[in-house]
């Protein structure tokens, strides 16, 4: 248990006939990038807001940076740095005084408070901006002074609850790009979104929540291992071709109107030169071939029964790849 920064075990919470948790079992290393991936109210907040010792679990267990979380809370708010889905920024004031402020609360010595607070400005690339009013940034920037505002107690472990949404993607990429510095400098990150690219690109490891229970939990290529589907798509523009593959590959899944054929496979090296030899020796050539291998799109919509989740627009990474 040394080695967990957060350790949870059956985590319930109700409100009047609404179930919102019900028995969340967490392990979270320390130094690792933990996402709670799901739709809204599966119950990603709410989990954040009792490890983060917000709101009290009616049931459950849990330890955070190794205190109790219920007989020593103190403990655990000394530990921990929260960002939520609303920014804390005050508006009216400058980003330097937001940190300082921030500094005051921590009861941090004047001097001290103000070096942090510029390092932490720099770090962030706001020190340009420091001493302008916080309600002249844009999204992204408030993202990352919220971030900063949330180091200056040097937190071992920060809950970033839904941190990208409604930022642009050049600024979501930036914000990618800090999680991983903190988590390169042994921070804990437990992060909740809805964005399946996100989780994809930063955790370690991913439970899908659905309806307050954890319906997988594991790494993303895990999770993308749980899901059949993978296969090879031959596309054709000749039909005569596309009798002869037909005939030569029986098993393979037809679409007459479109001129294509999917065969199973699961992505891996092998597989696919089997079947490139394949083709190669009984004469078929295809017009295109496209590689598909789950993604958490399929995972999530084949653990959570299609239930409907924001669009993020990819960068740049098809679902199949064309040859």
């Amino acid at each position: 248990m040394t080695d967990l920064a957060i350790a949870a075990n059956g985590l319930c919470k109700s409100y009047g006939d609404k179930t919102v948790l019900d028995g969340i079992d967490l392990r979270i290393p320390a130094g690792s990038v933990f996402a709670l991936l799901g739709p809204n109210g599966a119950g990603k907040t709410t989990t954040v807001q009792i490890l983060s010792t917000l709101i009290t679990a009616d049931a459950g267990q849990a330890r955070i940076a190794g205190h109790d979380l219920t007989t020593h809370p103190q403990a655990v708010r000394a530990a921990i740095g929260v960002t939520g889905q609303f920014s804390a920024v005050d508006g009216l004031i400058t980003g330097e005084e937001n940190m300082l402020l921030m500094a005051d609360l921590h009861h941090l010595p004047k001097p001290e408070g103000r070096r942090i607070a510029t390092e932490l400005l720099q770090r962030f690339d706001l020190a340009d901006a420091a001493r302008k009013p916080a309600a002249t940034y844009s999204g992204g920037m408030k993202r990352r002074l919220d971030i900063a505002m949330t180091l200056v107690g040097n937190p071992r472990i920060i809950f970033l609850d839904e941190p990208t949404t409604g930022l642009d993607p050049r600024s979501r990429h930036t914000m990618w790009r800090i999680i991983r510095d903190l988590v390169t400098s042994g921070t804990t990150v437990l992060l909740t979104t809805q964005y399946l690219e996100e989780a994809d690109q930063l955790a370690d490891r991913i439970a899908v929540l659905n309806n307050g229970k954890i319906a997988a939990e594991g790494t993303p290529d895990e999770l993308k291992r749980l899901i059949p589907g993978g296969h090879i798509r031959l596309r054709f523009t000749d039909p005569t071709a596309y009798r002869n593959a037909t005939t030569a590959l029986p098993d393979a899944t037809r679409n007459d109107e479109a001129l294509t054929l999917h065969i199973p496979n699961n992505g891996s090296q092998h597989e696919l030169r089997t079947v490139l030899n394949h083709l190669d020796t009984t004469g078929i050539h295809a017009d295109e071939l496209t590689l598909h291998t789950p993604d958490l799109d399929d995972v999530f919509f084949a653990l959570t029964g299609g239930t409907d989740i924001p669009h993020q627009p990819k960068s740049n990474q098809p679902k199949e790849t064309a040859r």
